[in-house]
């Protein structure tokens, strides 16, 4: 009975500790979908920075090789080649060339999870109470079966009695005798 007990206790402690593992350990269901979210954004942001880097390619490329795209790019920066003037006109604001946003920067957010030596307690903590629980119940179990199988005897015991009883006075009332067969007088 008391193997009974230790092993169910055992068991319950061992199914608590894998199931807070499987949920909430460092390698269970919540820390995965947390990462699942910070890849998803982490892949948005580079898939913005890939456009960006797209763009600033095709650009580089223009301004190497593509005169118009030089004397623009140049224009742009003030600069006039031979037989152009330049004119300012004062109280324009100037061009300014659009700055390219890089995207905001995402650090790692920590992943939140229940630790192995938590898990491992609370599996060790659910075993101890539970093998208690059953240890209080099993005694009172057992002081209670005895007492139950105390008064079955004593009931079977008494109707036995009482029947045989009933018996002998039944025989007597009819005149039986007793009889011995071992050749003595009786």
């Amino acid at each position: 009975m008391m193997r009974i007990k230790t092993l169910s206790a055992f068991f319950a402690g061992t199914l608590v500790y894998v199931l807070l593992s499987l949920f909430a350990g460092r390698d269970g269901i919540i820390a995965y979908d947390q990462l699942q979210r910070q890849k998803r954004a982490i892949s948005r942001q580079t898939a913005l920075i890939q456009k960006i880097h797209d763009e600033l390619s095709l650009e580089r490329t223009a301004l190497e090789k593509d005169k118009d795209v030089i004397a623009a790019y140049a224009r742009k920066l003030d600069y006039v080649s031979e037989g152009e003037k330049l004119v300012k006109i004062t109280g324009l604001r100037p061009y300014e060339a659009a700055l390219y946003d890089t995207g905001t920067v995402i650090r790692r957010v920590p992943i939140a999870f229940v630790s192995e030596r938590t898990c491992k307690a609370c599996g060790i903590a659910f075993f101890a109470l539970t093998f208690a629980l059953l240890s209080l119940v099993g005694e009172r179990g057992e002081a209670m079966a005895r007492r139950k199988k105390s008064q079955t005897l004593t009931e079977s015991r008494g109707e036995n009695e009482a029947g045989r009883a009933g018996m002998q006075s039944a025989g007597s009332k009819a005149g039986m005798r007793s009889v011995s067969f071992g050749g003595g007088t009786p």
